[in-house]
């Protein structure tokens, strides 16, 4: 088993990335935190994977202490931190137009603040282990879809944390922190947002390749199987890294229509 035996807190893990890494983690042997906003989804993905396996913290995230009440929990639960997802994301359509100070403060909070706070948090406990963190972001940090414009800014700041924090922790404290950036994925919050956006309930079945070149899009156990990689001791040394996560080069592509027009 890859993970036998860390233990890992992972942000944002009642649905989407966050459980499929979750389920993925504990396969692999992992005593994991889950953490979320939905009590429900929260005990049956712990009836799922087993009451002994996980334990789970149902709070916003961005709420004063919250870090600090998860490293507890973890430590309380299993007296150790081996590591940390970032996944809990803020993700909302806004653009020049309509992105006040309220909102992009609310953003940046949640998908860049916190992550750094739950890292300040559990340091100690990671740099005893000489535990690795892994944030995921998004390629959108690369520049950002148009209606994308305070999650994008949110992820290109977490991208800049990652490279920072991973150079200076790995030197200080022995903790790696790496990123992976996402494309496309296939959760549910996606399906139902797409469909808000009136596209037909089985809009993913038939993407254009300007968006699919193989003729779907990620799946989140896919995104999964690379985290265990980051989590795991096979990573060695490597910190500071962000690997982008997509089906065609995002530099250099042109799309010079959009035929679902999802932008």
């Amino acid at each position: 088993m890859r993970l036998k035996n860390k233990v890992i807190i992972i942000t944002g893990s009642t649905m989407g990335i966050g459980k499929a890494i979750a389920i993925k983690f504990v396969s692999e042997g992992a005593k994991v935190i889950i953490h979320g906003l939905e009590k429900e989804l929260a005990e049956n993905l712990r009836k799922m994977l087993g009451i002994e396996n996980c334990i789970f913290h149902i709070e916003d995230l961005s709420n004063s202490g919250c870090s600090d009440r998860l490293v507890s929990l973890a430590i309380k639960k299993w007296n150790k931190i081996d590591g940390i997802v970032n996944n809990a994301a803020m993700v909302i359509n806004s653009n020049i137009d309509n992105t006040d100070e309220k909102l992009l403060n609310q953003v940046l909070k949640v998908n860049t603040f916190t992550p750094f706070f739950l890292i300040k948090s559990a340091l100690p406990y990671l740099t005893k282990s000489k535990g690795s963190v892994l944030n995921i972001g998004s390629v959108n940090a690369s520049s950002g879809e148009p209606n994308l414009l305070a999650y994008s800014i949110s992820k290109g700041a977490l991208m800049t944390m990652t490279r920072n924090l991973g150079d200076s922790l790995n030197r200080k404290n022995n903790v790696r922190v790496n990123q992976i950036n996402p494309g496309w994925v296939l959760t549910e919050k996606e399906v139902e947002r797409k469909k808000n956006h009136g596209l037909k309930h089985d809009w993913y079945k038939n993407l254009p390749n300007i968006y699919a070149p193989s003729g779907r899009i990620l799946l989140p156990e896919e995104i999964a199987s690379l985290a265990t990689y980051w989590l795991s001791d096979e990573s060695g040394p490597v910190s500071g890294q962000v690997i982008d996560l997509e089906q065609y080069p995002m530099i250099g592509r042109n799309i010079s229509k959009d035929p679902l027009n999802l932008t």
